[in-house]
């Protein structure tokens, strides 16, 4: 059986590589600004982050997200916020990392194929591993390369049919990765600063690709759904 794209079962997915080059380049503004003005004054520009990564998580799938969903995907952040405030460290910015591949598992999240246990353990496991990288790529920058990614890895996947089938996903994805590279480059170094915006853009885009890539592999529905195509049948 073949459904057209205007039938409600086709599968609609989350951008998620567009919301990893969000995440990127906001948490490298992030951490420039840390360094210049107090936390209290990022909130707006963390939460602008936040919503932005949110916006190419669930708007594309065609549904705004239910209450729990939309509640998950938020307290986390909410939560960290307040450790920031309390000068604990800066635990809200290092949320983000995850929070591309988070959104992605939420968005799967239905009574017929809830989240389990071992997925979340297995996504902490990942989100600290990935808090390490981040961290020591100030000193040892090699993750830092995965910047150069971006623009390219778009590129690559428009040799599918199924990613050339959806030019608008495909044209804006090449070009966030293009501006998220522009940007990270045009960051200034701020003064006796040990690493550069680019170095923390690079670190965050290699963990957040990482973290979104084993998101990805998870299957998104139940063992009675299959997928054909793109398409539920």
């Amino acid at each position: 059986m073949t459904l057209g794209d205007a039938t409600p079962n086709v599968v609609r997915r989350p951008w998620v590589f567009a919301s990893v080059c969000v995440m990127a380049v906001s948490l490298a503004l992030l951490v420039f600004g840390l360094s210049q003005v107090p936390v209290i004054q990022l909130l707006p520009w963390y939460a602008g982050a936040y919503f932005l990564v949110g916006t190419c998580i669930f708007v594309p799938t065609g549904k705004l997200p239910p209450l729990r969903q939309a509640a998950a995907f938020l307290m986390p952040g909410a939560l960290l916020v307040v450790l920031a405030l309390m000068d604990l460290g800066f635990w809200a910015g290092g949320w983000l990392l995850g929070l591309p591949a988070w959104g992605l598992l939420l968005s799967r999240w239905t009574p017929e194929n809830p989240l389990r246990a071992g997925q979340l353990l297995k996504f902490i496991g990942l989100l600290a591993l990935g808090l390490v990288i981040f961290t020591f790529n100030a000193i040892y920058p090699f993750p830092s390369f995965g910047l150069f990614l971006l623009p390219v890895i778009p590129c690559i996947r428009l040799a599918y049919p199924e990613y050339r089938g959806r030019p608008l996903q495909a044209t804006a994805e090449v070009l966030l990765g293009v501006v998220t590279v522009v940007v990270a480059l045009a960051i200034p170094t701020p003064e006796g600063a040990w690493s550069s915006p680019r170095m923390h853009a690079g670190g965050a885009a290699t963990v957040g690709l990482l973290i979104a890539y084993w998101a990805r592999g998870i299957p998104r529905r139940s063992g009675r759904l299959q997928v054909n195509d793109g398409v539920i049948v």
